[in-house]
């Protein structure tokens, strides 16, 4: 599984990257947390409000930062399907 955190650097993005690895850690799955900071990129994705939270290529939260319950809740989704 691979695990992008799309933001500046900002303080949410911060937030987010420190959530989704406590998630990762939480549900000992084997993940590669990853920090895009390029905005061609995140805005690749379609995201336009930072922070973003994106799974395989998937979008799946931008512009907030969810609880680490709520990251666990998407990760085990995400593996499932």
């Amino acid at each position: 599984m691979i695990i992008k955190i799309l933001g500046p650097g900002c303080r949410n993005c911060q937030n987010l990257d420190r959530a989704a690895r406590e998630a990762v850690a939480e549900l000992g799955i084997d993940a590669i947390v990853e920090k895009v900071e390029d905005y061609p990129t995140i805005a690749a994705y379609g995201v336009m409000s930072t922070p973003g939270l994106v799974v395989d290529d998937r979008v799946l939260v931008a512009g907030r930062v969810p609880t680490t319950a709520e990251i666990c809740d998407l990760l085990t989704a995400a593996s499932a399907g």
